[in-house]
């Protein structure tokens, strides 16, 4: 099993929009997420810091599974309108501890 995290900023005003549309989220991306083999997934928020987690046998293959699905691309273009950072700005997270 791997482990994936990742961060970015989101805009200071846009941050009650990113939790709006993570409590709406659209089924089919839902099923995408979960089909492609993507568990445990976790989204937290400090300030206008994401921090995003989840576990798959193959994180960067689970990723690649949906990537060019029209669900993620939309759902990605409309992330991507509230984020502080440029969208290729948000590369794994190297993990140096972890604890069973």
């Amino acid at each position: 099993m791997g482990r994936f995290a990742f961060t970015f900023e989101l805009r200071p005003d846009a941050v009650a929009e990113y939790e709006r549309r993570h409590r709406e989220l659209p089924p089919e991306l839902v099923a995408l997420t979960r089909s492609s083999g993507i568990r445990n997934y976790s989204i937290h928020l400090r300030g206008t810091t994401v921090f995003g987690y989840f576990e798959a046998d193959d994180p960067e293959a689970a990723i690649a599974a949906g990537a060019d699905h029209p669900v993620v691309v939309a759902w990605q273009a409309a992330i991507a309108e509230l984020r502080a950072d440029p969208v290729d700005a948000a590369p794994p997270l190297r993990e140096i501890m972890y604890l069973e």
